[in-house]
């Protein structure tokens, strides 16, 4: 073998450990671009506006407000709810923000920033059924989206998870009376109970929560520098009122949701729950 070939093989071979090594964070700034999921169609986080077809709401608003701090443009990509944690731990997407709960086997999976609110998953039944407490339905077909939080509640709480591939759909199973019942965040769950009302049909929500979640921003494990960074932006966003703005703008009063900001910027830690399987 020339002498020349072999210099040029261990060039390669060296050089190889350090490509593997690149840092996420300086790849991102040095492009000038990040690639950012948020829900393909969950309103009020992400879904397409109904006249542009663009991708809106509460995710992709924060989405754009931390790319503007990193100071580069932003990529906005769709993703189911089953691919929530694939498309970040494969490096289709920099970060997620996908309304994005903490549960034990996703945080094996992907690095989680510090939450920038908690929702509770709450169950919707037909109001016939609204005054029953959970320990009613144990053992009952309740639907959700597949591979979601509001699937592994369902588990929690003992009921039989119906899965579908996104909320409307676990929504209509309800109201065909497929199921006894679905299980969303609370701000999506108010929304399908106001959208029943419209259509004459009543529905319900269970008060006691099937679970407490802290929501955050996903990203891969390994990339400390980017965790530090998402970290350090979520907390400016939150001193500059960045973040009530956004949340006021969806889902706070005088919106359909008219739900006050109660929570903020906190380290994981901090919050007083038990994470789901």
């Amino acid at each position: 073998m020339r002498l020349a070939t072999v210099a040029a093989l261990i060039l390669i071979t060296t050089a190889a450990p350090l490509l593997a090594r690149a840092d996420q964070l300086d790849t991102l700034l040095a492009n000038k671009k990040m690639i950012c999921g948020v829900q393909a169609s969950t309103p009020p986080f992400g879904f397409p506006d109904p006249n542009t077809r663009l991708q809106v709401g509460h995710d992709v608003d924060l989405c754009h407000a931390i790319a503007d701090k990193l100071g580069v443009a932003v990529d906005i990509k769709p993703v189911s709810t089953e691919a929530k944690v694939p498309e970040i731990k494969l490096g289709h997407v920099d970060i997620g923000i996908m309304n994005l709960a903490y549960t034990r086997s996703r945080g094996e999976q992907i690095q989680f920033s510090d939450p920038y609110y908690i929702t509770r998953e709450m169950l919707v039944v037909l109001a016939e059924n609204g005054a029953k407490s959970l320990k009613d339905f144990k053992g009952k077909r309740i639907g959700s989206s597949k591979g979601s939080t509001s699937e592994l509640a369902t588990r929690l709480q003992g009921a039989v998870p119906v899965t579908f591939q996104d909320a409307g759909s676990a929504y209509l199973a309800t109201i065909q009376r497929k199921t006894v019942g679905f299980v969303n965040n609370e701000m999506t769950a108010k929304q399908f109970v106001l959208h029943a009302a419209d259509s004459g049909v009543k529905l319900a929500m269970i008060p006691q929560p099937m679970a407490l979640e802290p929501v955050s921003v996903g990203m891969r494990k390994g990339e400390t520098r980017m965790y530090e960074k998402i970290n350090s932006i979520l907390a400016e966003l939150e001193s500059e009122g960045k973040l009530d703005a956004i949340w006021n703008k969806w889902i706070g009063p005088g919106t359909l949701y008219d739900m006050p900001r109660k929570d903020k910027v906190q380290q994981m830690t901090a919050i007083n729950f038990e994470p789901l399987p």
